[in-house]
């Protein structure tokens, strides 16, 4: 499953009430971005994939005027709902022309598998002078997940009907194409992070694999799941029945340079 070439025609779905119940450890754990990017009272910010804006509401919170959009409306009208100006919007295509001071972006660039217009567009949204925070999946991430939804499908011979909704670089990859564009790169770093699921990993599939579900006929796909779950039990199934998904993110922070 190549992770660069696009994504299937059924597409990942966002529900705001499955990612909280599911998935907010992405937002607790990643709140330590908020104190790399040190928002400066009054400052504009962007939040880019800002879900159902948790991470935007602490921005918020520390006197920045922060905003953000998503792909999902469903996750928007759960950041309205906090009270914070929101947009549907694809990162691929960021409608923004040097706004922000900086911009914060966590676990939502791996959803983006291409990297280069992503980046033009954070470029474009900066000031001179601005910054961006993000962390995303790196180089590993999920590997014995994805391992077993390969050996899943390639035993009903799907392996080839699903493309990876994924774009989990290298530290080098990411740091190449940021240079290239005219960042300057203040830190990068690969952090495995195994972590602790408030479920079953078949609630993971459910919140995060949509993209491999929606091949498997819908009376199969309970079993699929199932299948999946009990090839990754001596992996990621601790012996206290914790499920620990194998995650490695990369932390970056880079700035876009004044004019000369």
């Amino acid at each position: 499953m190549d992770q660069t070439d696009g994504t299937s025609s059924a597409q990942q779905r966002w529900f705001a009430d499955r990612y909280a119940a599911n998935a907010r450890f992405v937002s607790d754990l990643a709140e330590p971005l908020i104190e790399i990017l040190a928002p400066g009272r009054d400052e504009v910010i962007l939040d880019l994939g800002c879900g159902d804006g948790a991470l935007t509401k602490l921005l918020v919170d520390a006197g920045a005027r922060a905003i953000g959009v998503d792909a999902s409306i469903d996750q928007i009208i759960a950041c309205r709902k906090l009270g914070i100006p929101s947009a549907v919007m694809d990162g691929h295509n960021l409608a923004f022309n040097e706004a922000f001071n900086a911009i914060l972006t966590n676990a939502a660039l791996h959803w983006m598998t291409s990297p280069d217009d992503v980046i033009d567009g954070i470029w474009n949204a900066l000031k001179p002078g601005g910054r961006v925070v993000g962390e995303m999946g790196g180089a590993g991430n999920i590997a014995s997940i994805i391992s077993a939804l390969t050996r899943a499908l390639t035993k009903r011979n799907l392996q080839d009907k699903v493309v990876s909704p994924w774009y989990f670089p290298e530290e080098a990859d990411y740091r190449r194409r940021l240079e290239n564009r005219g960042f300057i790169v203040d830190s990068m770093e690969l952090i495995p992070r195994p972590t602790p699921l408030p479920g079953a990993i078949t609630a993971w599939l459910d919140t995060f694999g949509e993209q491999f579900l929606f091949i498997i006929p819908e009376i199969d796909r309970s079993a699929f799941k199932e299948e999946v779950a009990k090839d990754l039990e001596p992996d990621l199934l601790d012996p206290n029945g914790q499920w620990v998904a194998d995650y490695v993110r990369l932390r970056f922070s880079a700035t876009r340079p004044e004019k000369a």
